[in-house]
């Protein structure tokens, strides 16, 4: 039988996993217009998502290889950019991904009431 996991490891994992989708589902909202990495940070927290780049840099390849990103480099200021935008499927689940959250949302907040 396995053992249960201390009540603040339980707690961790579950803030963990909301967070998750709930990342994805704000990079995928940001990427509606281009954007480098560190924009989309500061767009993000401009927002109230912070997001640190160990993070975000990974998630956002993840959703490259997924199909639901494009990225292109660009030369700027003698600085190579890697910007980012969402491909035609990245629209399709975000607009699939709103839907479900706003049922989940409205479902929770009748719930936590």
């Amino acid at each position: 039988m396995a053992r249960p996991l201390p009540p603040d490891s339980v707690h961790q994992n579950l803030s963990l996993e909301i967070r998750r989708g709930a990342l994805a589902l704000a990079v995928l909202a940001a990427l509606e217009e281009e954007q480098y990495g560190y924009s989309l940070k500061n767009h993000l927290a401009e927002k109230g998502i912070d997001i640190d780049e160990g993070t975000l840099y990974p998630l956002m390849r993840r959703l490259e290889s997924q199909g639901l990103l494009d990225s292109r480099w660009v030369m700027s200021d003698s600085r190579p950019r890697r910007y980012y935008k969402l491909t035609v499927a990245g629209a399709r689940a975000l607009k699939d991904l709103v839907a479900e959250w706003r049922l989940i949302s409205k479902g929770l907040d009748r719930l936590l009431r």
